[in-house]
């Protein structure tokens, strides 16, 4: 196995992360002798995109304390086990394996080659292409918690406020999964791959008020989920639209970042019943390796697809997360690390 990596790093992020980032070709890879028990060293094949990815190391203070720096960008992967450690039985050498760190930090997927805890992967199901699996990762954990599923039940009625991005078009699927009836919102552009995705009702945000939209249906939906978090009226006005007992969940992707947002989501989630507020939850990441493997089930089983924008190569991620950033990326932006080989 090589000695040296290529690997992207960023160390200051001053305005936008595609371009703080440097290619170093001369990294040292991981030695085998250091993984600790429940480490895999892993060769990356493909490698996804995330919002969290740039916002993160952006924010002065929380970026600041998450992240040594020089850091290493991407969260989510796709690859092969190339070492463990002596002790391990779980995994074998040549496997291949999908998952997603458990929150950013300096060491990130978009390197040759990368470590990560047993406790964050699966193995790749036979059958699932390596871009499918590498674009599960922290979108589709993320979405399959925001629809609380060991509560929800089937025949619930759900909206997804933004149905077409990373977060949402895993969202859809899962809810169908899980026997849901499922109301999204999209532009123009994306109504047709929301319904193809199996959303049985869609809000297209362009031509109609969508608050005004939901109001006008009454108190009928169980479980209300916003990936876009761009304004706090959806939840403001929840009442009219979720069921007594429902619940509102912000997801961490869509979530302002500063300190202000931080307080604005904490005073919402402790706001009491007898104001008139549903409940509220807030959603941020955690890629588990029993998420992943239920994920993979129904991807195996063909009631789940991941949905891919574009691919980048490895030398092109300043210009992925370009993309990503504009915000211009239908489903996930997938970047090619390594040989599938």
């Amino acid at each position: 196995m090589a000695e040296i990596m290529k690997t992207w790093q960023y160390s200051a992020v001053n305005g936008n992360l595609e371009d703080c980032l440097a290619l170093n070709k001369d990294a040292p890879v991981p030695n085998i002798s250091s993984l600790r028990q429940d480490e895999l060293l892993i060769e990356v094949i493909s490698a996804s995109l995330n919002p969290a990815d740039y916002k993160v190391p952006a924010t002065p203070l929380i970026g600041r304390l998450l992240i040594s720096r020089p850091a290493t960008p991407g969260m989510d992967f796709c690859g092969r086990v190339v070492g463990t450690h002596p002790s391990n039985i779980a995994y074998k050498d040549g496997q291949l394996v999908f998952g997603g760190y458990a929150m950013i930090n300096q060491r990130g997927a978009l390197s040759q080659y990368a470590v990560i805890p047993m406790a964050n992967v699966a193995p790749l199901p036979e059958g699932v292409d390596p871009d499918h699996a590498a674009a599960v990762g922290t979108a589709a954990t993320t979405a399959y918690q925001s629809l609380m599923p060991d509560t929800l039940q089937p025949g619930a009625k759900v909206f997804i406020n933004g149905g077409s991005g990373g977060t949402g078009t895993w969202g859809i699927q899962f809810a169908k999964a899980l026997g849901a009836e499922v109301v999204t919102t999209c532009s123009t552009a994306n109504v047709e791959l929301c319904k193809q995705l199996g959303a049985d009702e869609v809000i297209n945000y362009k031509t109609h008020d969508v608050v005004a939209n939901l109001k006008a249906r009454g108190t009928v939906f169980d479980l209300v989920i916003d990936n876009v978090g761009s304004t706090t009226e959806l939840y403001d006005q929840s009442n009219y639209y979720l069921k007594a007992g429902g619940t509102f969940v912000l997801v961490g992707v869509g979530a302002d970042l500063s300190l202000s947002g931080i307080f604005s989501n904490l005073s919402r989630q402790l706001r009491p019943a007898i104001l008139g507020c549903r409940g509220f939850y807030f959603v941020q990441q955690k890629n588990d390796s029993e998420f992943f493997g239920r994920i993979g089930g129904w991807m195996a089983e063909g009631k789940a697809r991941a949905v891919i924008d574009s691919t980048f190569s490895f030398e092109d991620v300043p210009k992925a997360y370009k993309k990503l950033r504009e915000g211009r990326a239908r489903g996930k932006i997938i970047v090619h690390v390594g040989n599938r080989q």
